[in-house]
């Protein structure tokens, strides 16, 4: 995916975002440049880990194989995914992103907690393209 918007494993996996020193106005995706807040005059950029967990805010499912430069195999036949609007616990920020495998829109509830995770976009022979995706953080809806 794009370089600098996660990292770490395991327990310590994190989206990672930019907080503003001026208005403490906190971004993601990461702005390296200014502050995108209107009412600030700017200060520094710093990154900072952004919380693990959140809850689910809208969902859909992806039903559809997405254009280029989506990568996947045209030979496999297409799997629809959640996709999910996460509210973030301390920043208030809404993240959008893939559920886990397995994961439907059946699955879901608006309010739900999931926490971020790493999972893999595509793979091929030479590379793993790694994002993140949403996990319920207890057992999921029957």
């Amino acid at each position: 995916m794009v370089e600098g918007w996660f990292g770490g494993e395991g327990d310590a996996f994190r989206l990672l975002g930019t907080r503003c020193s001026a208005c403490a106005a906190v971004f993601f995706p990461r702005e390296d440049v200014h502050c995108r807040n209107p009412r600030c005059a700017g200060g520094e950029l710093v990154e900072v880990p952004l919380s693990r967990r959140g809850r689910v805010w809208s969902y859909t499912d992806g039903r559809y194989r997405p254009p280029s430069p989506y990568v996947t195999d045209p030979e496999l036949p297409w799997e629809p995914y959640a996709l999910i609007a996460v509210e973030l616990a301390a920043e208030r920020l809404v993240v959008l992103g893939q559920g886990v495998p397995g994961l439907g829109v059946a699955d879901l509830a608006v309010g739900m907690e999931v926490e971020v995770v790493p999972g893999v976009l595509h793979e091929d022979a030479e590379t793993v393209w790694t994002t993140w995706q949403w996990r319920p953080t207890t057992g999921v809806r029957s």
